[in-house]
């Protein structure tokens, strides 16, 4: 047999911090050195066991004990919550490949010290690939040992505190996710990040749209033309969808090219972004809005088609034309390949669009949901 072919493909890791992580870490001391202190972070314990029992990573556990084993932390005090996160995870099918404990304080700036990788040694000499490895923790330390290491960081902090420390440190080219939710850890390890960047230039227009389908509701959206701003907004405001737009269009022409790009780059880079479309919901819907009811139903069957049931009596709302209105969706439909269904009736023209896009933004919500429990296409076809 050709060597090559018999070669092993090399082993991946997800390196894990203990306190803080796996466990709540005690708020005065941070030592977990009672069976009083001890508590699970929320979550932990059905999501690392479906990692384990699913996904081929070796499990290692990485931690930091300042002082352990000395009078101010006794080996004694220890070792019970330890030895009872082991026994707990091991009832449930979790058991670590390696447990890797440094015990020096920090003032001692020892190489074996997270976010040193003195103890690591043996995962750096080739036989694991560390590029497609993860080291989850809750300590900007963690996000250091994955750069140290050739790593990927899974910062385990609150989204929006997380991504601002990850950044002011200059750590985000080695960051891959910022979540305090094990469920959106496992999502992530099973399916992979849903985002997407789409550029395209025309002589008409040039725009760029970043999409992350399991974001915030982040937006940051300049198009040149204030309404269709705001109306865009809604979509990640009520999806959770963290999107990002910036458009330069021929506005001394008319809104025509901005609008109907916009839509063009939005839809595929929300198609790119699901990718092959596992375990999602596939299906959403609906929304009223004061004097208005507006339905949107959507389906991400890879089929484009659109049925649009609204009118509008002014010729503009802000400066954006209303005749644009099913333009723009027309093209989204075609570019994200969706069959969208549009029905609003009220009497505000604004509440109308307004209340068509926030349906639009409840529909993928729903739409996007993905299941890693129930991994498999919603379809019979077998192929979205």
């Amino acid at each position: 047999m050709d060597a090559a072919c018999s070669k092993q493909p090399r082993r991946t890791v997800l390196f894990i911090d203990r306190d803080g992580t796996l466990v709540v870490e005690p708020p005065v001391d941070y030592q977990l050195d009672s069976l009083a202190k001890f508590k699970f972070v929320p979550g932990v314990i059905r999501n690392l066991a479906f990692i384990a029992s699913t996904l081929d990573y070796e499990l290692v556990m990485v931690s930091n004990q300042d002082g352990l084993g000395t009078d101010s932390f006794p080996m004694e005090d220890f070792l019970p919550p330890h030895r009872l996160l082991l026994d707990t995870l091991a009832g449930e099918g979790v058991q670590f490949d390696d447990i890797i404990i440094d015990t020096t304080f920090p003032h001692e700036n020892k190489p074996t010290r997270k976010p040193g990788t003195a103890l690591l040694g043996k995962y750096m000499g080739g036989d694991y690939d560390l590029a497609a490895s993860y080291v989850i923790g809750d300590r900007l330390t963690d996000v250091m040992l994955a750069r140290n290491l050739g790593a990927r960081a899974i910062y385990f902090a609150p989204v929006e505190r997380g991504r601002a420390e990850v950044e002011e440190a200059g750590l985000g080219d080695c960051t891959s996710l910022v979540t305090d939710d094990w469920g959106r850890i496992a999502d992530f390890l099973r399916g992979g990040a849903r985002t997407a960047t789409v550029e395209r230039c025309t002589a008409e227009t040039d725009i760029k749209v970043s999409i992350d389908l399991d974001g915030t509701g982040r937006a940051d959206i300049s198009t040149g033309i204030g309404f269709f701003d705001h109306i865009l907004s809604q979509i990640a405001r009520h999806s959770g969808i963290d999107l990002a737009i910036k458009v330069r269009g021929d506005l001394w022409v008319d809104e025509h090219h901005t609008i109907e790009d916009t839509a063009i780059v939005l839809g595929e880079a929300l198609r790119r972004a699901l990718g092959d479309k596992r375990g999602i919901e596939r299906y959403g819907f609906v929304l009223p809005m004061d004097d208005c009811d507006c339905t949107v139903a959507l389906d991400f069957g890879g089929r484009a088609w659109l049925l649009w049931d609204a009118e509008f009596r002014r010729e503009k709302i802000g400066e954006m034309p209303t005749e644009m209105f099913r333009h723009f969706f027309k093209s989204l439909s075609d570019a994200a390949a969706m069959n969208l269904y549009i029905s609003a009736h009220g009497e505000n023209e604004h509440h109308k669009i307004e209340g068509i896009f926030k349906a639009l933004a409840r529909a993928l919500r729903s739409a996007i949901r993905r299941d890693i429990f129930r991994y498999t296409l919603p379809t019979t076809k077998g192929l979205l």
